[in-house]
């Protein structure tokens, strides 16, 4: 899959409509692919041609009119992604079922089964090349290690995992187990699975909805303290168009094998309200409850070490975040 070799063709992106998905959407149109997306079935959406508010965003992209399809697909029903993915030479898995209760038992199963049955269909249609999974960082972090460095040698111990507030262990059990079990799946079966572990992403979003990631991340702007006590310790952060923009590249780089760990800047919540109170003193910030230094650090050698550059700071990350939030009146 040498890049200067590589023909633009059609490509799929599972969650389309979502904050990764979207911007994937966006960026691989502005490449020049065709792109299948798909979105949930269970949205109330009938007909994935109407212009909602859901969907008219995507419809309104650039090139969309020409070499967009949306197609209505279920994690709870794998195969209704093989439509999406027939004639595709690239599949972007980012969709993901988050967790609304206290378990991980329906979680982890839900991810793992969808994702490898949409591996399976990859595989059927045998014009894929590559699959880009989108893991998370939250697949490393958990690793128990001595070492304070988090690396793509790093997995997360379950017993550790489950020791995290409900949502987060759902989360993060979920996204262990689905990676684990799509790499051994393109290594059995002589697929080309990449798998992707971005940290918290933030940034604008494109869609009508904000973001968890950002929401959190803006918390202390909000004074939300519910939300911002998740960013104790470690704040490793990245921009949308950074982990949309790497998805590209390690799709067309003919060397990617195996996991990337995602992360532009490491930072603490202490740092962070320095940040923000610095950045934007005309919001009354509200004051971290908890102050912890850097358990870890996160490395991104490995994809540095490919060539590709990150290229958003914390600031314009915040500076974009609050301006969708403005349009949605959250500020």
């Amino acid at each position: 899959m040498e890049n200067k070799n590589m023909e633009k063709g059609k490509v799929c992106v599972t969650g389309g409509n979502g904050f990764v998905g979207s911007w994937l959407v966006m960026r691989l149109l502005q490449h020049g692919y065709y792109v299948n997306t798909t979105v949930r079935s269970n949205t109330g959406l009938t007909n994935t041609h109407t212009h909602t508010p859901e969907l008219g965003f995507l419809r309104d992209l650039p090139g969309a009119s020409e070499r967009l399809r949306i197609f209505e697909a279920d994690l709870n029903h794998p195969d209704s992604f093989r439509a999406a993915i027939a004639g595709c030479i690239g599949v972007f898995l980012v969709a993901h079922q988050m967790p609304t209760d206290t378990t991980t038992t329906n979680s982890d199963e839900t991810s793992t089964t969808s994702t490898l049955a949409i591996l399976l269909a990859c595989l059927d249609a045998k014009t894929v090349k590559r699959a880009i999974y989108t893991s998370s960082a939250a697949a490393a972090i958990f690793s128990g290690n001595s070492s304070t460095t988090i690396d793509e040698g790093s997995w997360s111990d379950l017993d550790l995992i489950h020791k995290s507030p409900p949502p987060v262990a759902a989360y993060a059990t979920a996204k262990t187990l689905t990676e684990k079990a799509a790499l051994e799946f393109g290594e059995k079966h002589g697929l080309e699975v990449v798998t992707l572990l971005p940290t918290y992403i933030h940034g604008p979003f494109i869609g009508p909805r904000c973001p968890a990631s950002v929401y959190t991340l803006v918390s202390m702007l909000l004074g939300n303290a519910d939300s911002y006590k998740y960013l104790a310790g470690s704040v490793d952060v990245v921009h949308v168009d950074d982990v949309a923009s790497v998805q590209i590249f390690l799709f067309e780089s003919g060397d990617a094998k195996g996991r990337y760990i995602c992360s532009a800047v490491g930072s603490t919540i202490d740092e962070l309200y320095q940040l923000l109170c610095r950045r934007y003193p005309h919001y009354q910030i509200a004051p971290p409850d908890c102050s912890m230094g850097r358990p870890y650090e996160i490395s991104s050698q490995k994809l540095l070490e490919t060539g590709f550059k990150y290229k958003y700071g914390l600031e314009e990350m915040y500076d974009g975040a609050i301006e969708s939030c403005k349009k949605l009146g959250l500020f």
